[in-house]
């Protein structure tokens, strides 16, 4: 058995169903390992038996441990808690529906020993909707276009990190979180494995369309200024194109015969007013829309609150950063 210690954290919301498969699957899987192991799971309140199921797997082997939210904080700031929590030399992400295989793990580990800091999966196949697998798809490109690093695309959570990489994490302050992301600005030594992402085990998906849009937004805001670039472009723009429409009123009043003989003689137009103004007021909302996104996440950061509020632990001491 080697001295080090893999570390897996898995967030968990409402998965009463999967968890007994989850068990003997991570258990198997992590017994060939070769190195010690230790599971955290994180519940995000959930309503269902999942917190209680948790509980007794730690009873029953104490290298699950778990920890309980007093609400629900969100998957990300659940991963996040569970990186601040885990103890290892090396801590795999994964999701708690087995949608990312848990016997993908060596395949990690196996890079990490060659020197990798940061081992991602990179999703080939995805077993859902077309309209999600779209969306995903554009996402992920819209991402790396507008962000400052270097994102990989199609790659989610599923991952392992070494322990330095996970150190410098648990330095960043902001309440907004976006592993992902967070994990590609950190830097070292990174190299993607594709896998097919499977579909459910048991149980209904929890990231719902609302869920998701809020996390592309976290990401694109987090890691990108080009949306306020945008803003401040499109208002040059438009400008631009308002003093053009000054220029060629005035001219047309002036030169009103010229104007007639080409057919662009002045015409009086309620319409013409009211859709400008339409279009300019709808501009100029979007606008203010975009600025509130960011200055919505300097107000979360300036209040310095918990990011997480923890209600129950079983087989370890809690840790609430600040």
């Amino acid at each position: 058995m080697n001295s080090k210690t893999i570390s897996m954290v898995i967030p968990c919301y409402n998965e009463e169903k999967v968890i007994p498969r989850l068990i003997e699957r991570v258990t198997r899987v992590a017994d060939s390992f070769g190195y010690a192991w230790e599971v955290i799971c994180v519940d995000d309140c959930s309503a269902d038996r999942t917190w209680e199921l948790l509980q007794e797997q730690t009873l029953r082997d104490p290298q699950w441990r778990a920890i309980s939210f007093a609400r629900n904080f969100g998957h990300q700031t659940a991963v996040s808690s569970g990186l601040y929590h885990a103890s290892g030399d090396a801590i795999v992400i994964l999701d708690a529906d087995l949608q990312d295989p848990p016997e993908e793990i060596p395949r990690f580990i196996s890079k990490w020993e060659e020197g990798y800091d940061v081992v991602y999966a990179v999703r080939e196949k995805r077993k859902e909707g077309v309209l999600k697998r779209l969306s995903y798809y554009f996402f992920y490109r819209l991402m790396s276009r507008l962000s400052s690093i270097d994102l990989p695309l199609d790659s989610g959570d599923f991952c392992l990190m070494d322990r330095r990489v996970v150190d410098i994490l648990k330095m960043m302050p902001e309440r907004n979180r976006f592993v992902r992301g967070l994990r590609a600005w950190a830097g070292f030594k990174q190299i993607g494995l594709p896998y097919e992402r499977c579909s459910r085990a048991a149980g209904e998906p929890k990231y719902t369309f609302k869920k998701l849009l809020q996390l592309a937004l976290d990401g694109i805001v987090s890691f990108s200024s080009i949306p306020l670039r945008i803003a401040s472009l499109v208002g040059f723009g438009l400008s631009f194109i308002s003093l053009a429409g000054i220029l060629f009123t005035l001219c047309q009043r002036i030169f009103s015969g010229f104007f007639a003989k080409i057919g662009l003689g002045p015409v009086p137009g309620f319409a013409t007013i009211v859709i400008s103004s339409l279009f300019l007021g709808g501009v100029q909302l979007i606008c203010l829309g975009i600025i509130g996104e960011y200055l919505g996440r300097i107000y979360d950061e300036i209040k310095q609150r918990p990011q997480w509020v923890i209600k129950d632990s079983a087989g370890l001491t809690p840790v609430i950063p600040r």
